[in-house]
């Protein structure tokens, strides 16, 4: 979807890193390999998103650690794209709204750190979940966004135990539905 707009994959992939989870820093030799491209390749799409403004680079000793700039006038919009991109809306549309009651949903794992691995795995959180329900609109939406989405329902306070017992599993998720919003 995005391949045509912006021809470097490269590019494509520190967007998705960086801007489907703000919260992300990684530096240049982490990137490249989990990229598993050359260091070369990666910098100068850093050294391209640096000067555009869209990441920030804060020297740590002797490297450099990325992050997005969440202040730039663009980000809002790069997020939504990526959201969408990644197929995120589609999930809070097409699965979460249509469950019962549900109080959030999150996205952790690989796809809130920023990685594309091709599996979402998404918690929803609440009471009274119709799970063939959830089977059958998770199997749409896969079908629609083109990538497996491993859902995992909770109920609200095993989510409290689980996210207080669990950091790691919690760091940073990526909220994609809230009865707040």
């Amino acid at each position: 979807m995005l391949d045509p707009l912006i021809t470097s994959k490269t590019r494509i992939r520190l967007l998705v890193k960086f801007f489907s989870n703000p919260h992300t820093k990684a530096y240049l030799r982490e990137i490249a390999e989990e990229f598993g491209e050359s260091t070369n390749s990666v910098r100068v799409e850093l050294n391209r998103l640096s000067e555009a403004k869209l990441l920030r680079s804060q020297p740590d000793g002797r490297t450099i650690k990325y992050s997005a700039n969440e202040q730039h006038p663009l980000f809002p919009d790069i997020r939504k794209i990526i959201s969408k991109f990644l197929g995120l809306d589609q999930i809070a549309q097409n699965i979460v709204s249509k469950l019962g009651e549900v109080d959030r949903a999150l996205v952790i794992g690989d796809y809130a750190k920023g990685i594309d691995s091709g599996t979402i795995e998404l918690v929803i959180v609440g009471e009274s979940v119709d799970m063939n329900l959830l089977a059958e609109l998770t199997a749409k939406a896969e079908k629609l966004i083109k990538r497996k989405i491993q859902p995992q329902v909770m109920a609200r306070a095993a989510y409290e135990a689980a996210r207080e017992g669990n950091a790691e599993m919690f760091r940073h998720p990526i909220l994609v539905y809230s009865v707040e919003q």
